[in-house]
């Protein structure tokens, strides 16, 4: 089934939609809607979220990342009493109960998972900020998608996590200090977005399979 992603918080964002540190991106697959993280403000993602015409009540999962603000301080904006919450198993208990109290449920992640049909957690991942991302297939031959939230664990432990699932064509999300580029050669779609510190190398380095994220960006698999 075809898979479109919607980026709904970043640092950057098309005109006529906010800005600001952090990221949260919807994936939409038929009639199921995703969340992957809801950035550092509830008003700015709710902000941004009505103007590209989405309802919280619509979202039946969301995914978070990691614990960090920047990925769970809008939280507050999409939690609704049927909606399913997968979080790390190690965030901590004062967050898991703010989740429990506005939530239909919550799913403590510690391997890899089947969100929904097509869509899987790495699981937790790191030494460190313990982080999941998320694993996406595609119908446009492109291969599996990686969604990042900061890649703290580091986005070739991520991306070697991720090919349990099948062929990897494809990062987006946040890269952190990720500074190995080549390891992105060949890839069919590179998003680098958020914390990215080396953003400008890969735009220059993949002008062909790169592409520029922002708030309001859409991409298709």
């Amino acid at each position: 089934m075809r898979k479109r992603l919607r980026v709904v918080y970043d640092n950057e964002a098309k005109e006529g939609l906010e800005r600001d540190w952090g990221f949260s991106c919807l994936i939409e697959s038929g009639d199921r809607r995703v969340l992957f993280d809801t950035g550092a403000s509830e008003a700015i993602l709710a902000r941004n979220m009505e103007k590209l015409g989405i309802r919280a009540e619509e979202i039946e999962i969301i995914a978070l990342s990691h614990e960090h603000w920047d990925h769970i301080g809008g939280l507050s904006a999409v939690l609704h009493p049927d909606v399913e919450v997968y979080i790390p198993a190690s965030f901590t208990v004062a967050t898991k109960k703010r989740i429990k109290r506005k939530a239909a449920g919550i799913t403590e992640v510690s391997g890899p998972t089947e969100i929904i049909p097509g869509i899987h957690t790495t699981g937790e991942l790191g030494t460190g900020a313990r982080e999941q991302s998320l694993v996406i297939d595609t119908d446009t031959g492109v291969g599996e998608l990686v969604l990042t939230g900061c890649a703290h664990p580091g986005l070739d432990v991520i991306m070697d996590s991720a090919r349990l699932f099948g062929e990897l064509g494809g990062v987006m999300g946040g890269f952190h200090g990720f500074s190995q580029l080549e390891l992105l050669k060949g890839l069919k779609i590179i998003a680098p977005c958020h914390c990215t510190v080396h953003k400008a190398e890969i735009m220059a380095k993949y002008p062909d399979t790169a592409v520029k994220c922002e708030a309001g960006l859409e991409i298709e698999i």
